[in-house]
């Protein structure tokens, strides 16, 4: 960490065995490019047979191998998605939430609002969310968690964090604090991270940095804010 409280990502993850699913969303070092990423992890037979497919825009979680899904429930969702000038990436079905209420009118906090922590008890896993927002040849970001205000899921607290972009500065919000039974709910706001101009060298670290034995996938994409090119990543552990 330097000494404004920017980390590096990997090394915030390396030693780290399952922070579970992730978002980074900021700005590359250059000024140049919107970023964001989003990454899976899993434990058990059931999270591990996904792999990232992106069809028509739109990148899906999907099993590996159909035969071998037990419940796809939480597992298989759109994970980002356009509306307009809005780019959604979450870590569930909220990606659908949070398009249809923006289709109404609605802003990301009141669309998220219906939603709360998942139904997976005892982990109560958060979901968390992110909007990156287009104009102007220039961006903003929001970033949320839903989780559990207790150990019994009685009540949802529902945090949100509203960005202006520095160059070189992304947020990383992520599901877990670390391995565990039950899995320790990420706690505190997103964390500073830097991020490079290069797209190889950001997908790379992040990548690298991952617990091999439990990452699954990885999407990073990096917009040009002066003509709006789209540059991607996808890494899948199942090939």
């Amino acid at each position: 960490m330097n000494v404004y409280g920017i980390n590096d990502i990997a090394e915030l993850i390396r030693d780290n065995a399952y922070v579970g699913r992730g978002i980074v969303i900021g700005k590359s070092a250059d000024g140049k490019n919107a970023v964001s990423a989003y990454f899976i992890m899993g434990r058990s037979a059931n999270s591990r047979n996904r792999i990232f497919v992106e069809k028509d825009g739109v990148l899906y979680t999907q099993p590996f191998d159909a035969s071998k899904v037990v419940d796809p429930s939480l597992i298989i969702y759109a994970a980002q998605k356009r509306y307009q000038n809005k780019l959604i990436v979450t870590n569930g079905d909220q990606t659908d939430t949070i398009y249809d209420g923006l289709k109404c009118g609605k802003g990301f906090a009141q669309s998220l609002k219906s939603r709360k922590f998942e139904p997976d008890a005892p982990n109560l896993t958060p979901r968390i969310s992110g909007l990156m927002t287009f104009e102007n040849g220039g961006f903003t970001y929001e970033m949320s968690i839903l989780k559990s205000a207790d150990e019994e899921g009685t009540a949802c607290n529902r945090y949100t964090f509203d960005y202006e972009p520095l160059d070189g500065v992304g947020h990383f919000i992520h599901t877990y604090e670390g391995d565990g039974n039950p899995l320790p709910t990420f706690r505190g706001e997103p964390e500073r991270v830097m991020i490079p101009a290069d797209i190889d060298e950001f997908t790379d670290a992040l990548w690298d940095a991952l617990n091999h034995e439990n990452r699954i996938s990885l999407y990073v994409r990096y917009t040009d804010l002066a003509n709006g090119k789209e540059e991607n990543r996808l890494i899948n552990q199942n090939k």
